[in-house]
């Protein structure tokens, strides 16, 4: 697995210790939000990592492309938008999402969470693009992943 760790102490090739408190935040394309990335597989797009959310904070319209995990630590997280508008995730709960699923989520409270994507999602922008968090293509970036 060709995976990046941060601030991590290795054990062979089996064991990747990350310590998130020695770890930055980091500020992402989203406002309010901000991100310490415990692992990211730059092959198959697999990301684990600490999210932190202002409150207000809005994630904009974007699609699961495979199943998505959260464990909301700190705050709250609702859906906004989408087809489970107003199902709201508070702190020691833990939502997942199908494949597919498309939403917009807000921290209303702001939140600290803990995220797991197995494909990075598709962000759907105003102008029609797709992209993904980065603001790269997504078609370009991840599209030889697919589903499943």
């Amino acid at each position: 697995m060709d995976a990046v760790t941060p601030q991590s102490a290795t054990a062979d090739t089996h064991s990747h210790l990350v310590r998130p408190d020695s770890m930055e935040w980091q500020k992402t394309r989203f406002p309010g939000c901000e991100a310490k990335t415990l692992l990211f597989d730059k092959k198959t797009g697999l990301m684990t990592a600490l999210m932190r959310f202002a409150p207000g904070a809005v994630l904009p319209d974007h699609e699961h492309v495979n199943i998505e995990q959260t464990y909301v630590l700190e705050g709250s997280l609702v859906d906004k938008e989408g087809p489970a508008q107003g199902i709201e995730c508070k702190a020691g709960e833990f939502i997942w999402r199908e494949e597919g699923s498309r939403h917009v989520a807000w921290c209303p409270q702001g939140g600290l969470m803990l995220a797991i994507f197995q494909v990075p999602n598709k962000f759907f922008e105003a102008d029609g693009r797709v992209i993904d968090a980065a603001g790269e293509d997504w078609d370009a970036a991840w599209g030889h992943i697919g589903k499943g």
